[in-house]
């Protein structure tokens, strides 16, 4: 203490009016609990869409035509300023009772080609003329290209093929059937066209 102040004497200090303190100020409201129960964002205790599990889904409708892409292949054109590339592709579809074509398509994606040999495939479809037991009642064989397919009945065999043969065999329907290729070629495409022509050469 300073010398000069006199014992119990008050000291006063001038505190300016912008410088007071608020004590009554009114206290904060307090926050509704986050994703609680009740709460108005709706947690887990509010509303609920409901659960799409217990709904009832429609069917999706079965597609025509069966289809496959059994080969895909990347070509190239060659223009004036270079290369340009696109894509080829060849498709199977068959309805599996009777019905069956091959198609080929060309775009510049995947999809495009793809797309494009699913129609050439339908506007190509044959009806193979088949038994009662959708089996061949007889002997056939045909060529296209370098491909030479030979297929002949076989009871109570089922299918007996390979590559691309079996595959036009199952889309057509066909049953008990042998099949065989007689030329050395590989070409799916070729071999795919020579079982359709065979197929197409059958009498009832």
């Amino acid at each position: 203490m300073d010398d000069n102040t006199t014992q119990g004497e008050e000291i006063k200090v001038e505190v300016p009016e912008s410088a007071s303190v608020v004590t009554d100020a009114p206290k904060p409201e307090a926050r509704a609990p986050r994703g609680g129960r009740g709460g108005d964002r709706g947690g887990r205790g509010g509303d609920r869409r409901p659960s799409r599990s217990g709904a009832k889904r429609e069917p999706r409708e079965r597609a025509e035509f069966d289809q496959r892409t059994i080969l895909l292949r990347r070509v190239a054109r060659v223009i004036a300023g270079g290369r340009r590339f696109s894509f080829s592709a060849a498709v199977v579809a068959g309805d599996r009772r009777g019905r069956v074509g091959v198609g080929l398509g060309k775009g510049g994606d995947t999809a495009l080609a793809i797309e494009k040999a699913m129609r050439d495939a339908k506007k190509n479809m044959i009806t193979v003329r088949t038994t009662k037991n959708m089996s061949i009642a007889h002997d056939v064989m045909a060529k296209d290209s370098s491909a030479i397919v030979s297929i002949r009945p076989a009871p109570e065999r089922g299918i007996v093929a390979g590559s691309a043969v079996k595959l036009i065999l199952e889309f057509a329907g066909v049953k008990d059937v042998t099949a065989k290729i007689l030329s050395p070629s590989k070409n799916k495409l070729n071999i795919a066209r020579a079982t359709v022509k065979a197929l197409g050469m059958l009498k009832k």
